[in-house]
């Protein structure tokens, strides 16, 4: 596995890399997890998006692992989620274009079939899955017509 070691950030907001929301510093990608907190990780040119899913796989102790991904968020857009596939590099993920337009987020990309089985066989997963599904606003995950009592059942 390449380098990729956790930091944790204390204070996100004071990034000394403002102009860029995926880097802390040179080297060193910003993932935005859903309890709030933001997880730093120094990167090489071989680490890709799949070691530091297995970073955070291993510091949040997940095992259904599956289930989750790297996206890039709009920053100005919340509706818009870039996908990461997990043999891309994180070098070239901050290198392209627009980065500076986005931030990194860890999240529940695929969704169970039956929430109840990733419970019982995961409840790490099940909570983040849950904090994920609480803190998106129902309009963007199933569109206006949706009551938030259904995102639950």
């Amino acid at each position: 596995m390449a380098l990729a070691r956790v930091f944790v950030l204390q204070n996100p907001k004071s990034s000394i890399m403002s102009g860029n929301s995926l880097l802390f510093l040179p080297n060193v990608l910003k993932v935005y997890l859903e309890n709030g907190q933001t997880k730093a990780f120094k990167f090489d040119n071989t680490t890709t998006v799949k070691d530091i899913v297995l970073t955070l796989k291993d510091k949040l102790s997940i095992r259904a692992i599956e289930y989750f991904a790297l996206v890039l968020e709009q920053q100005y857009s919340i509706t818009k989620l870039l996908l990461l596939h997990e043999d891309e590099l994180i070098q070239k993920v901050v290198q392209k274009k627009d980065s500076h337009d986005y931030r990194c987020l860890f999240r529940v990309c695929f969704i169970p079939r039956d929430p109840v089985d990733m419970l019982q066989d995961d409840p790490s997963a099940f909570e983040y899955l849950f904090l994920q599904v609480r803190e998106t606003p129902s309009i963007i995950v199933l569109g206006t017509s949706c009551r938030s009592v259904l995102l639950l059942r």
